[in-house]
């Protein structure tokens, strides 16, 4: 298994970053689920249907700073 805290670091910076930068209203987020999957979610505010799912990362401005968050996770073995 491979150590999480360079991933918990980068996601933390991101975030404060993130949030430190934009508007109150972020649009995208990413999303884990129970089966490891993971997915790029459309408004940070609204969440899925039931349960067994968390939010890795919150506030993200843009379609292509989220799907890079997923491939970060995806290669660190985060998400599959």
């Amino acid at each position: 298994m491979k150590p999480l805290k360079p991933l918990t670091f980068a996601i933390s910076a991101a975030a404060l970053a993130l949030a430190a930068s934009v508007p109150a209203r972020a649009d995208f987020a990413l999303i884990q689920f129970s089966d490891s999957r993971c997915e790029v979610w459309s408004g940070s505010g609204s969440n899925p249907f039931g349960s067994g799912w968390r939010k890795l990362l919150v506030g993200i401005p843009d379609w292509d700073s989220a799907e890079a968050a997923w491939h970060s996770a995806r290669s660190q073995g985060v998400c599959r």
